[in-house]
């Protein structure tokens, strides 16, 4: 009997200790991400270049040629075939598939596309190119701290204050995590446009390369120690929005947060003027069945943000005006002047979470990332991402 209580003993033990060690190591840590490169853009051939160290050019099923610092090698799309012309090797080789792969791992790359190859980006690690959909597949597979400084770099701008960019990482980070596998079914991570996160490659900024290292595998976690939505947008215009008002669902981070940080800054205020004509025309295809007969019914004061506009017995959601018309925001007021319509808005972008603008006086002031982070996002925690309960699917 002993015995067998001290093996159900052990048993519990072994349970508890495997709950423990789940809980605190179930996000998958990962040392590289997979990128879509140039999802946004409907290429057809790029040019690779060799930035630093060797790449050997791996083309399935048709053989290899080794690429040196400085030398390049031009990719396009046939139907369903990709057609090489890589380094000195004197002839065009065509393969369903080529890898370029680094002789180090960290070795750098430069891809030149669009029309006449104007436009480069330099990226590190290396890259998967197969036809897909009448496009050119490119797939990165890339240090994940080289990604997020990438991402800092191409959501958070130049020149901020270096605790601007250690918040700016962590957000990053965060949605890294929270979306590692959005497109497992086709194969990576992440794309690098802002359905995912805007990436136009490394970044060579000492300052951010410094703030996403003192950051290192830093993230955010609410409540149920998951990753959180870390929204962002350049200036809340005062108050930024509960998460319900934009997309249904309430975040417990994502609440009501009175700013006075990013009120005098560039993005805080804008104007638009409307004919009034069309104000008109674009409510009735809204719904609006009865129009006023004094065009001052059409006037909406906006002095907190609020969701829905106002006139008479018909209301619209300013989100939805936001987008139908592609307004700044959707915090202003309304108001008639002659035969126009004259929107007062404050705040540029959706308003909810971290208001970039907000965050840059704030470091400006003396903040640290932590208080950053904590001011726009209530009841959040800063920690490892090893710590984390397991990343949403």
């Amino acid at each position: 009997m002993d015995r067998q209580k001290t093996l159900y003993r052990s048993y519990l033990l072994i349970v508890k200790l495997t709950t423990v060690l789940t809980f605190c190591f179930a996000v998958p840590l990962t040392a590289q991400v997979k990128l879509r490169l140039l999802s946004s853009f409907n290429t057809d051939s790029v040019v690779f270049g060799a930035a630093s160290g060797e790449y050997l050019v791996k083309c399935y099923p048709s053989g290899s040629v080794l690429l040196e610092k400085g030398q390049s090698a031009v990719l396009f799309r046939s139907g369903q075939k990709l057609v090489v012309k890589a380094g000195d090797y004197p002839f065009w080789i065509i393969a369903d598939s080529v890898l370029l792969a680094s002789g180090s791992g960290q070795d750098s790359f430069t891809l030149s596309f669009g029309e006449n190859g104007q436009l480069t980006r330099q990226y590190s690690g290396e890259l998967q190119c197969g036809p897909d959909l009448g496009t050119l597949l490119l797939l990165n597979s890339c240090d994940v701290e080289a990604y997020v400084a990438g991402v800092t770099e191409a959501e958070g701008g130049s020149g901020r204050h270096r605790e601007f960019f250690k918040v700016q990482a962590v957000i990053a980070r965060t949605y890294m995590y929270r979306h590692l596998y959005r497109h497992a079914p086709d194969g990576f991570s992440l794309c690098d446009d802002v359905h995912c996160q805007a990436f136009n490659g490394i970044t060579e900024d000492s300052l951010i390369i410094s703030a996403v290292h003192e950051t290192r595998d830093l993230i955010i976690t609410g409540p149920d120690s998951q990753p959180i939505v870390s929204a962002f947008h350049s200036n809340c215009g005062g108050e930024t929005v509960p998460s319900e008002h934009l997309w249904l669902t309430a975040r417990p981070y994502l609440k009501k947060v009175e700013d006075p940080y990013c009120r005098a800054s560039r993005n805080s205020r804008w104007t638009k003027s409307i004919p009034a004509g069309e104000w008109i025309e674009y409510l009735v295809r809204s719904g609006m069945a009865a129009v006023p007969a004094d065009r001052a019914g059409f006037n909406f004061l906006q002095p907190v943000r609020m969701s829905r506009y106002r006139t008479g017995n018909f209301s619209l959601p300013f989100v939805q005006i936001r987008s139908d018309l592609g307004l700044r925001s959707s915090f202003f007021s309304v108001r008639t002047e002659g035969d126009s319509v004259i929107l007062s808005g404050r705040g540029y972008g959706h308003g909810a979470g971290l208001c970039q603008e907000g965050a840059m006086v704030m470091a400006l002031k003396g903040f640290d990332f932590r208080k950053i982070i904590e001011f726009y996002y209530r009841g959040v925690t800063v920690t490892e991402a090893g710590k984390a309960a397991a990343a949403i699917r």
